[in-house]
């Protein structure tokens, strides 16, 4: 009895956790007339016309051109960000190097709204030609992606016993060395945990997408936005629920995919103090 009430607990805390998800969904299988008179969770007559309408290529909207920005942006800011901290991290936690002064200004990069740094950006962003490319919306997305991994590195290199590097140290290894070939793989989960939050966190990156792009590199983010009316006459929830579904897939099936790479002990440094 005990155990059916806490799965009951469970299903309904899953459902109210994933309602938005679950409205969209349910959404974008309806057609315009029945969105209008029948907006509940039953669908009289489900439909892909809302799937068809999206991944339809045209002059003006192309979803797979704003995946395939989203995924390559996405890709830079979580790989260079990765290694750019790591190397870093490996400095704060062995050497206690920019402990005091580097971590706590990266780290509190999260704290500062981004916005302010917007139009700084966009002059030196237009000024080097990384305007409205990937790589640009890649580059800033490494900032944004920094802080997170900082964190989590120090944390995770922390608490690999120190004996080890020690060891390795007699066996005449170098410092590069024991930080590839011994760091790496014993910080494995926390490579994975990066990587999934950092992947997240650049895919729904709104802001510089918006800002920084116009045409040959936005992101699905901003893409989604032109799917609202893309038929006229006021706004096509079953379009739009259809490009909300199709965007969130890829982070998703990373984060499935990757999920069992992440340890409990790992998930719990990335947000220790």
């Amino acid at each position: 009895m005990i155990k059916l009430a806490r799965w009951i607990v469970y299903a309904v805390a899953a459902l109210a956790l994933n309602f938005p998800v679950i409205v969209t969904l349910l959404t974008s299988f309806k057609s315009g007339k029945e969105i209008s008179v029948n907006p509940g969770f039953w669908i009289s007559s489900p439909t892909l016309e809302n799937y068809a309408t999206v991944l339809q290529v045209s002059d003006r909207l192309n979803i797979f051109a704003y995946l395939f920005n989203s995924l390559a942006a996405s890709l830079i800011g979580t790989v260079l960000a990765m290694i750019i901290t790591f190397p870093a991290a490996y400095a704060i936690a062995r050497g206690r190097y920019g402990r005091k002064v580097l971590m706590p200004l990266i780290v509190n990069l999260r704290a500062v709204p981004l916005i302010i740094f917007a139009i700084p950006l966009y002059m030196m962003f237009q000024f080097a030609g990384l305007l409205d490319t990937q790589l640009g919306l890649g580059l800033i997305l490494t900032i944004v992606n920094l802080p997170l991994s900082l964190i989590v590195f120090v944390n995770a290199i922390a608490e690999v016993p120190i004996e080890i590097d020690e060891a390795a140290k007699l066996d005449g290894m170098s410092k590069w060395g024991i930080m590839k070939g011994m760091m790496l793989p014993v910080c494995r989960p926390a490579l994975a945990t990066v990587f999934i939050f950092g992947f997240i966190t650049a895919w729904n990156e709104f802001l510089f997408g918006l800002m920084l792009t116009s045409n040959r590199a936005v992101p699905m983010t901003v893409g989604a936005s032109f799917f609202f009316a893309a038929s006229g006459g006021g706004i096509q929830w079953g379009a739009a629920s259809a490009v909300m579904i199709v965007g969130a897939l890829p982070p998703m099936l990373i984060g499935i995919i990757m999920y069992r790479q992440i340890s409990g002990s790992m998930t719990a440094g990335a947000v220790k103090g």
